[in-house]
């Protein structure tokens, strides 16, 4: 494993003070409206995340819910204006740092590296951090799956967060860099296995951004990654993982280690709030 950037703790972009998209700092994500009640967060479309275009606006006109998949899970499903978006909730009642999770262009949910998305999403509401894996309306759609990763962003602020790390693999990385660049909510964005297109505007991002990639990766070849880390500005870190495929599969451990490490250290309970690079 090699490994290029910025050392320990990350330094974080938390926005205006107080902007947490309800008029101030709410206590954390909770109260979620149960699947018989229509209501939910107010509408809230992606363009006030900082600046989308008009066309990828949307607005969320109700919340339902249901039991999830395994214990501590919710299945939530927004209902748009550009149509349901179906997610996966593990929340952290009282708690604000939250993580997103962005699949590839086939639109799966579990995450490369031996489904790390729903390991750590059981694993981390006992850092205080409420985890959300996004499905795609349209797969492979770029700006659509923005739009989703930015409604994503909107929901988790009407329920109370204040930062969130946008994770995402392959299709998903470059999704991840542009809805980090556009959302206010965002303090750091990892991009595993990425692609190029999508992340021409990695400069503007602003935000930390690490970047996984695996060394026989012959689906995209790291030399993707190795161009979105010459481009971005810092704080940056680019990891090669050596032996490992596009999914990551080979090194899932590692993979582990280092994503929840970095979520941990910008949204978690002992993250850094000071905004300063840590020593």
């Amino acid at each position: 494993m090699t490994s290029s950037g910025f050392p320990g703790r990350l330094p974080r972009d938390r926005g205006a003070a107080g902007d947490s998209g309800n008029g101030g700092p709410p206590s954390g994500p909770g109260g979620l409206p149960r699947a018989s009640d229509p209501g939910g967060p107010p509408d809230a479309p992606p363009s006030s995340e900082g600046g989308a275009d008009d066309h990828l606006e949307l607005s969320i006109q109700g919340v339902r819910t249901a039991e999830g998949e395994g214990p501590g899970e919710l299945k939530v499903e927004l209902n748009t204006t550009r149509g349901v978006i179906t997610m996966h909730l593990y929340p952290c009642e009282g708690k604000t740092g939250t993580a997103i999770y962005l699949g590839g262009a086939a639109g799966g949910v579990r995450g490369p590296a031996n489904e790390v998305y729903v390991r750590l999403g059981r694993e981390l509401v006992q850092e205080g951090i409420t985890s959300l894996r996004v499905e795609y309306r349209k797969p492979g759609e770029f700006e659509e799956c923005v739009v989703d990763a930015m409604a994503a962003c909107s929901f988790l602020k009407g329920i109370g967060a204040t930062e969130t790390v946008i994770v995402g693999h392959s299709f998903g990385g470059a999704v991840a860099v542009k809805a980090g660049e556009l959302a206010d909510l965002a303090a750091g964005v990892v991009g595993m296995s990425s692609q190029r297109f999508g992340t021409q505007d990695v400069q503007q991002l602003g935000k930390p951004l690490l970047l996984i990639h695996g060394s026989n990766d012959d689906i995209l070849d790291r030399a993707a990654s190795d161009d979105i880390y010459e481009r971005a500005e810092d704080p940056k870190q680019l990891v090669i993982l050596e032996g490992a495929g596009h999914g990551l599969l080979e090194a899932a451990e590692d993979v582990h280690a280092i994503l929840r490490e970095f979520i941990t250290h910008a949204v978690g309970d002992g993250a850094d709030r000071s905004g300063a690079q840590a020593t």
